[in-house]
């Protein structure tokens, strides 16, 4: 496999083809020249492949066998194996860390905060929870007030941040990268104090002609009349797709790494962990007998007797430590545990697709004026948005409703004897997992998946296949995350 290491210079010498290009390029349906004015200037930009965007390794897609690999000691039987196709996308390399979050915070303090600004809130719902080191028979407070902002601890894995602020970040992430781009490509101004309802979005970008932060002389010059400008469009592969949490299926192929022991169509060997062996400790003769992650070896043994320490580390490790797996990542075993997309349910992939399986998907869509026109963004510059109409979907046959959390598991249908009239899809979860008439079980559609083991966990929790979950609003010491991206194209392009 090659390691894909491009970067953003792919856009600039695409950029560069495109602005040196001839009009010869011409339909092979119609036989009309593209880029042409008399011949109804439809652009098409010269493009190579999807840029790598920053921090990214780039995963190959590929079918692999979903689930436990191992004996299911919690007895939970909500990892049974199923066979699925994975397609090609981006991960992290690494976890993010607490100067990345730090960056995060800044910028939305430099934005949001401020004395003419009633914005405070948006700035401390992002802050993580640094309390959630704290336990009642033990001293913590050195983690509580360090370990997130002393320096010593810039590249630690970030803590105490819940799904919901994992996904506030890589929202963020997609705007900046993006803003980046544009800017070094001088088709938009850096704007040196972005505003609440003015900030760059990617969306706003796309969706508003009048975006403050460009003119006519940064924006793109049309190939047919270089002396008009427009903005620049999705269609012409300048923009990176959105940063994300990685789905389950996702997070678990690409911690599996089955690239190293692999011959043609032939897995030669199961992983039990991200490594091609089953062992804890590694075989290279340089490494002999060293721990490959960071974990509890047992009961009150986080790293081993002072004058031979297990992994070396107390509480996490930092987000380079070990080794990285095959496909270059590093600590997806141990260190901290990670969110992921998927809404949990205990069925694990039973319901699911065997192409890209996930569950949480909720249909939106932009709301729009009475001319069509799309509403202006709202007070801390975002685009207002509207669960997708069932109507829209009345003459389909690949979906029916926007709401497809409950997908053949809490949702409506599979409700006997109540009156589904007046119950809304969460409430449906709540009435499929009740234990009585009055109590509930922890799982609603508000409780998202992890994945992997951490610095307090023992190795069972280390393999890729088992799963935890959590509410989204809610965090932990031991849970961290990292970002993924869709890879656009054909999977050939991706080897």
């Amino acid at each position: 496999m090659r390691k894909t290491s491009k970067t953003l210079w792919l856009i600039i010498i695409s950029l560069c083809v495109f602005s040196s290009c001839k009009n010869n390029q011409e339909s092979l349906t119609t036989g009309w020249k593209y880029n042409n004015a008399k011949q109804g200037a439809f652009e098409v930009i010269p493009y190579l492949e999807q840029a790598t965007g920053p921090g990214l390794v780039l995963i190959p897609g590929g079918t692999f066998t979903m689930g436990n690999m191992d004996q299911d000691v919690m007895f939970d039987y909500n990892n049974v194996p199923k066979q699925v196709t994975i397609a090609p996308f981006y991960m992290d390399e690494c976890e993010i860390s607490n100067i990345d979050y730090l960056e995060y915070l800044n910028w939305l303090k430099r934005v949001f905060v401020d004395d003419d600004r009633p914005f405070k809130g948006v700035y401390e719902q992002a802050l993580p929870d640094e309390n959630c080191w704290r336990t009642p028979a033990a001293y913590m407070e050195d983690p509580v007030q360090y370990y997130f902002r002393n320096p010593a601890f810039r590249y630690y894995p970030v803590v105490g941040v819940s799904w919901i602020q994992a996904t506030q970040y890589a929202e963020w992430r997609t705007d900046r990268v993006n803003e980046k781009i544009l800017a070094d490509l001088k088709y938009i101004e850096w704007n040196p104090t972005p505003t609440p309802e003015g900030h760059f979005t990617t969306e706003a970008y796309l969706q508003y002609d009048d975006y403050e932060a460009q003119n006519s002389d940064r924006r793109l010059p049309y190939i047919s009349n270089p002396n008009e400008y427009r903005n620049v469009t999705m269609e012409d592969g300048i923009l990176l797709p959105k940063y994300r949490l990685p789905t389950e299926a996702e997070w678990e192929y690409a911690a599996l790494g089955l690239v190293g022991n692999s011959l043609g169509e032939r897995i030669i060997e199961k992983n039990k962990y991200p490594w091609n062996n089953r062992s804890l400790r590694a075989e290279d003769k340089r490494y002999y007998g060293e721990y490959q992650m960071n974990f509890k070896r047992g009961k009150g043994d986080y790293t081993g007797v002072s004058t031979a320490p297990n992994d070396g580390f107390l509480l996490p490790s930092p987000v380079r430590s070990f080794f990285p797996n095959d496909f270059g990542l590093y600590n997806m075993a141990g260190n901290v545990s990670e969110w992921v997309l998927d809404v949990y349910r205990p069925g694990g992939t039973s319901d699911l697709a065997e192409y890209n399986p996930f569950r949480g998907n909720v249909y939106m869509e932009m709301e729009r004026n009475p001319d069509g026109t799309i509403k202006e963004r709202d007070s801390i510059g975002r685009i207002p948005m509207k669960l997708e109409p069932d109507s829209k979907n009345e003459r389909r046959s690949n979906y029916r409703t926007a709401y497809n959390i409950n997908y053949n598991d809490g949702d409506l249908a599979s409700l006997m004897n109540i009156d589904n009239a007046n119950v809304e899809p969460n409430e449906s979860t709540q009435l499929m997992y009740r234990r009585d008439n009055s109590t509930y079980s922890l799982i609603s559609d508000n409780v998202r998946v992890v994945k992997g083991g951490s610095w307090k966990d023992i190795p069972y929790w280390a393999q890729p296949g088992n799963r935890r979950f959590l509410a989204e609003d809610e965090s932990a010491d031991w849970i961290g995350f990292r970002c993924a991206m869709s890879r656009l194209g054909d999977i050939s392009s991706s080897k």
